[in-house]
């Protein structure tokens, strides 16, 4: 009886493997077709195209959307990075990857960043989008005002996180251009698509590309995706040199077999691609959120130097009845990283002595009742209140480096200036508590471009670098000169 039992069951074995190998498998590769496109990042040059504008499954290349609108958030004060966000029971109930959030919890902004850039959580990318737009239907809009904007034409997105759903599909092509906005627009935080692992507030977590970024040479991001329907997905950057190099899949079968086609195009990007071209960075576009497209200015925003404004009819006295113009540094733009010559002319101008004028003249010369002390742009108000009282005629652009303020960090040495001055921006990031109103500067030398971070006392900069060494970051102690 048993031998008889026996036979129906293992012919039910061999009815299940050829309904597996017949039906089930060609029907998950007919789910994930296969796309690829190859850029030259700095031109934006296509270099290879196959299937780059068939509308597929993102996965969780989406979330490069939910966090390149996180980036812009903070840039324009809808949000800062330590902003205590409370968790929802919604986006605590998103499925695998997460963070393992929970409803009623508050977690600080940036390590929902982390969490989405690093760990590819789904419950940290809907808790981004609910954040900043209240929902994630009206984040959902935003983000798809945001890629019409940077020219993403065939991309519908419906959720944050990039989890299947009807309607929710890009390309390709698509998402190297959000892949190269990411990296052009933000570079201050692009550093986060290359940790192996990150502090995401409430645990350590793992890169889910840290294979591709510990085996092929020059690779520094960018995401991965992986759903059943779109197969395994990939947007790599890789830089060589001089040169930079862009590649996607769509529709990989493993994690493996995606890792090595993305390699296989980047060495193929490598190698069609010059090897001097002029960057052309893409453009940005411009801010806009809220309904219907509505372009919303932020106030309180700083978007010049914190020398303050003087009031019209005041002066600067260099001698009696004598005008001179405010400092060129006065009006320097601060948008992105100053330039070292910009930072000499800020310092220049706060040692300048600066003669007072008289608080009484003469009716003819034209200055009676006038005040010299200058009117604070909003933005500056809180700066001289936490700075404490000024004199009347002293105007602060940044932290004297004398009084004790003569020591500083040095964070390394660089290739290139664009270098320099973006490892400053990244490691003030990373360390904002120590190197708050610190000098950021670049020093040029024989064997490179020092950047160094001035105007501390000798125990803020001793508790700077043991903070940064904590954090892997080269750091050395500059003494004063």
């Amino acid at each position: 009886m048993k031998v008889r039992r026996a036979v129906p069951a293992r012919y039910g074995l061999f009815i299940l493997a050829a309904l597996w190998m017949l039906v089930i498998v060609p029907l998950s590769a007919v789910a994930a077709p296969y796309a690829a496109y190859v850029m030259d990042a700095r031109s934006g040059e296509v270099l290879h195209s196959r299937n780059a504008d068939t509308r597929l499954h993102p996965a969780s290349l989406t979330k490069m959307m939910t966090l390149y609108i996180a980036f812009q958030a903070v840039e324009q004060g809808e949000i800062t990075l330590d902003t205590k966000v409370k968790i929802s029971r919604f986006a605590a109930s998103e499925p695998p990857s997460k963070l393992g959030l929970k409803p009623g919890q508050r977690i600080a902004f940036r390590y929902l960043i982390r969490a989405a850039a690093v760990k590819s959580a789904n419950d940290a990318a809907t808790a981004i989008g609910e954040a900043l737009e209240g929902s994630e239907a009206a984040f959902a809009r935003r983000m798809n005002r945001t890629a019409k904007a940077l020219g993403m034409t065939r991309t519908t997105f419906k959720n944050a996180h990039g989890l299947t759903e009807s309607g929710h599909l890009s390309t390709a092509r698509d998402m190297s251009i959000l892949g190269r906005h990411v990296l052009y627009d933000y570079p201050e935080y692009y550093n986060l698509f290359s940790r192996r692992s990150t502090n995401a507030g409430v645990r350590e977590v793992a890169n889910t590309n840290r294979r591709l970024l510990s085996a092929y040479r020059g690779a520094d991001g960018i995401k991965t995706g992986y759903t059943r329907a779109a197969g395994f997905n990939l947007v790599a950057s890789a830089e060589r040199g001089r040169e930079r190099i862009i590649a996607t899949v769509f529709g990989g079968t493993s994690t493996s077999a995606r890792n090595a086609r993305v390699a296989e195009l980047l060495d193929m990007g490598f190698k069609r691609a010059p090897s001097r071209v002029a960057l052309r960075k893409p453009k940005k576009p411009a801010y806009v959120r809220g309904g219907a497209g509505k372009i919303v200015r932020v106030s309180g925003l700083t978007r010049t130097s914190l020398r303050p404004q003087m009031r019209a009819g005041s002066l600067i006295a260099a001698a009696p009845a004598a005008t001179t113009p405010p400092p060129a540094a006065a009006q320097a733009s601060t948008s992105g990283v100053l330039s070292s010559d910009i930072q000499m002319a800020l310092i220049a101008a706060q040692e300048t002595p600066i003669e007072p004028a008289p608080t009484t003249a003469s009716a003819s010369d034209g200055l009676a009742g006038v005040s010299l002390r200058p009117i604070l742009r909003p933005a500056d108000e809180t700066l001289a209140e936490a700075e404490g009282a000024a004199e009347e005629n002293e105007v602060v652009t940044r932290l004297s480096t004398s009084g004790g303020h003569q020591w500083g960090v040095n964070v390394g040495r660089y290739t290139t200036r664009y270098n320099a001055e973006r490892a400053l921006v990244t490691t003030a990031l990373a360390e904002m508590t120590t190197l708050e109103g610190t000098l950021r500067k670049v020093v040029k030398k024989p064997t490179g471009f020092e950047a160094n971070f001035l105007g501390m006392t000798q125990e803020s900069a001793d508790l700077a670098c043991r903070r940064l060494t904590a954090r892997n970051i080269s750091c050395q102690m500059v003494g004063p000169s």
